[in-house]
């Protein structure tokens, strides 16, 4: 499998780590003009597609060079730093939680977090923590993707030969949970906010379009007008928007959505990836590849920012969970003033491009470093995008 770098893929999982940030602050302005906004679905299925996207190119380069068993042993491997990363994540969230929450008197951010668990009970807390069952809220796609990373080994070697197999069994999978209402368990008999039964077909997609995209394939020179398969997405994505944006007005929403419509639709799930989110999703990603080629745009100063942060995307999405809670008892110490919460969000976004800059410029000395040594080889880190 011959890879190439699609410097899309970084942009838009860059875009999605600005997006969730901004969607985590509550009252946020800039909340306002994320994806969640003009659709069914949001910056989470960006960001576990394209997580399974960068896993399989990855780990595919690497099932081809080196075998199985590697490729096993460095997937569960990061898996498992993954797993360490979310215990201090967590452990570092609860601190910053409890010390905005002393600061602020008009409202509980503790429970707002979802963190009354450890305070009640904080042995069990502990248990549930290092058993993925106690995730307030912002952590939850943390333990989604180490539940699907540590899954991939299961299907890697069959995906990258015969990818159609895989995706079919992992629908068969999906289309159980409606059925059989499989999920994980969380604390207080709950269930996981992402389901990983429901959500492993974005991830396995995912990795299915970074081996098509792989494929020598003839270009489609017709007009985009003329391409039945792009008008139909480009027609879902703009029903869905409209319909999304009459949500801020139920009345009018009622009034024109015929009832039978409304039960067909409705509700539309998030912990089980509805089949709405899911269509949107993938009509978008869809409709936004054909208009958006990789033809240089991605090389100009502003992308080049959401590129960087694409790149580190586990440090910058640590960065935005810990950041989000600081910038709400910002805001609310100011009463949520309108250009503090701009102010917030603004700088927090500044910060986690600042931590990207850093994140390459030492990447940069490391690699300069080992190649004056004549037996220094790249490291895993060089080779496996995060």
């Amino acid at each position: 499998m011959t890879l190439a770098r699609d410097h899309r893929i970084d942009f838009f999982r860059g875009l999605a780590l600005i997006f969730i940030f901004w969607d985590h602050v509550p009252h946020n302005p800039l909340g306002q003009i994320t994806m969640r906004n003009f659709g069914f679905s949001d910056a989470a299925e960006v960001f576990v597609f394209l997580a399974g996207y960068a896993a399989v190119l990855a780990y595919g380069k690497i099932l081809a060079r080196e075998g199985f068993l590697i490729a096993c042993v460095k997937i569960l491997r990061r898996a498992w730093v993954l797993y360490v990363v979310h215990i201090f994540l967590l452990a570092m969230l609860m601190g910053i939680v409890f010390f905005a929450n002393s600061h602020v008197e008009t409202r509980d951010l503790v429970e707002e977090m979802g963190m009354h668990h450890f305070i009640s009970d904080p042995q069990q807390a502990l248990i549930d923590e290092l058993l993925l069952r106690f995730k307030p809220n912002l952590m939850d796609p943390l333990p989604l993707y180490i539940v699907l990373l540590a899954g991939l080994p299961l299907v890697l070697p069959i995906l990258v030969r015969k990818t159609w197999v895989v995706v079919a069994m992992s629908v068969a999978l999906y289309l159980m949970v409606p059925l059989a209402g499989w999920n994980l368990a969380a604390i207080k008999d709950g269930v996981w906010y992402f389901n990983p039964v429901a959500w492993q077909l974005l991830f396995i997609l995912g990795g299915a379009a970074a081996i098509h995209s792989q494929r020598p394939r003839l270009p489609d020179t017709r007009p985009l007008l003329r391409q039945p398969l792009f008008m139909t997405a480009a027609v879902y994505v703009v029903a869905a928007g409209v319909l999304t944006l009459l949500w801020r007005w139920p009345h009018i929403h009622d009034a024109l959505m015929p009832s039978s419509v409304s039960n067909l639709l409705y509700p539309i799930s998030k912990t089980n990836l509805s089949p709405q989110r899911l269509l949107h999703f993938l009509a978008l990603a869809y409709v936004t590849a054909k208009l958006l080629p990789d033809t240089g745009w991605t090389q100009n100063w502003l992308a080049q920012q959401s590129c960087r942060m694409g790149r580190f995307s586990l440090e910058i999405f640590c960065l935005g969970v810990l950041l989000a809670p600081l910038a709400d008892m910002i805001n609310a110490l100011t009463d949520d003033a309108f250009a503090m919460q701009i102010f917030t969000a603004l700088v927090g976004a500044g910060l986690m491009a600042l931590l990207g800059a850093w994140l390459e410029f030492n990447k940069r000395l490391n690699q300069t470093s080992k190649r004056s040594l004549p037996s220094a080889t790249p490291s895993e880190s060089d080779r496996i995008p995060l």
